[in-house]
């Protein structure tokens, strides 16, 4: 398996990054990389926005060591640490065929794709088996060839994970346990209407500024994946994680939609398994990762709190009124569709 590019390399390789980026922003830049490259390779990037120690790294190698073995004609770089972009930026820019790949949570699809917000209705989802039932069924074939109109393939689904909330004052239980709690989230509508119907106050910002926000006090919590919590060391400045599995969080693997009809039959229909086998590594990594940092969090003086029934479905309660409002703009069908999925695995 070949290496993960790493973000901090030396000065010169940055400088390097920054020239393939530059030629990546003339027009028809991810075909004429994947037909030209260095030598007799074909050239393809795979951008994704967590670090190398993370599933989505694993996946993403996965998919590079299946590649070049079934064709070696094709060089698989895979960048790490949002190297290329954000995921906003990213998505655009293979969309734009500007950029041949990328791993994307789905918050920059859900303009060109609006059934992708279902995935941020809180307590959708009861487990990995209902979430596994949705994303490879019909109702995720079903978005991934409605992103094929913007220019994009979806060729597999990662995942982030279920996500939970930490902060540095109380032992979550209740809802009212997180009354007036400044939590932060994403700048996403859903999300924040989802944390005030639970009493807390969301406050949006920038990744990059959480864990020095959390150490400050500017906020008191926040909230993602457990292997996010672990990895960014958010048991230093957080001492409660509680397991509310609020959100499921389930990302794209998208290869620019000119390029992949430029590759043989053969291939494409390679690539798309090659995609598939390396997401099923990420979710089986990311979700043997999150047991191991669950151990490791409570190893690192963190209470870890799994809730009860009673305890979850409280949550659940307090959150029913955000199904209402975001009905119409997400689709009353396709949220029961979903519903009645999931049911079968509760």
């Amino acid at each position: 398996m070949k290496k993960i590019l790493a973000l901090f390399l030396s000065l010169c390789t940055v400088f390097s990054l920054s020239a393939c980026g530059s030629a990546a922003s003339s027009a028809g830049s991810a075909q004429s990389s994947a037909a030209s490259g260095s030598g007799d390779k074909k050239i393809i990037k795979v951008s994704f926005g967590l670090s190398a120690q993370s599933a989505e790294a694993t996946g993403a190698s996965k998919f590079e060591e299946l590649i070049e073995a079934k064709y070696p004609e094709f060089d698989v770089q895979c960048y790490s640490d949002a190297q290329l972009g954000d995921d906003t930026s990213a998505t655009q820019d293979v969309a734009m065929g500007n950029l041949e790949c990328v791993i994307t949570s789905c918050s920059p699809l859900t303009g060109m794709c609006s059934d992708l917000k279902v995935f941020d209705l809180p307590f959708l989802f009861p487990n990995y088996e209902a979430a596994d039932a949705v994303i490879n069924g019909e109702i995720g074939d079903k978005i991934a060839a409605e992103l094929e109109s913007q220019g994009l393939k979806n060729l597999s689904w990662f995942e982030n994970g279920f996500r939970e909330v930490t902060n540095n004052k109380v032992d979550v239980h209740t809802p009212n346990d997180l009354k007036g709690l400044k939590i932060r989230t994403m700048e996403n509508p859903i999300h924040l209407a989802t944390w005030k119907a639970l009493g807390a106050a969301p406050t949006p910002m920038a990744f990059s500024e959480v864990f020095t926000s959390l150490e400050s006090g500017a906020i008191d919590g926040q909230e993602n994946p457990i292997s996010t919590i672990y990895l960014n060391k958010f048991y230093e400045v957080n001492k409660y994680c509680t397991l509310t599995n609020h959100v499921y969080s389930p990302k794209n693997f998208l290869m620019n939609k000119a390029l992949f009809d430029s590759l043989t039959q053969d291939q494409q229909a390679y690539f798309i398994e090659a995609a598939q086998e390396a997401a099923q590594v990420n979710k089986d990594t990311n979700r043997q990762q999150c047991e191991d940092y669950i151990k490791n969090l409570q190893d690192a003086g963190v209470t870890v709190t799994e809730l009860t029934s009673d305890e979850h479905q409280a949550f659940v309660d307090a959150t029913k009124a955000i199904y209402d409002q975001y009905s119409s703009e997400i689709g009353a069908d396709l949220i029961k569709e979903v519903q009645d999925v999931c049911a079968q695995y509760k």
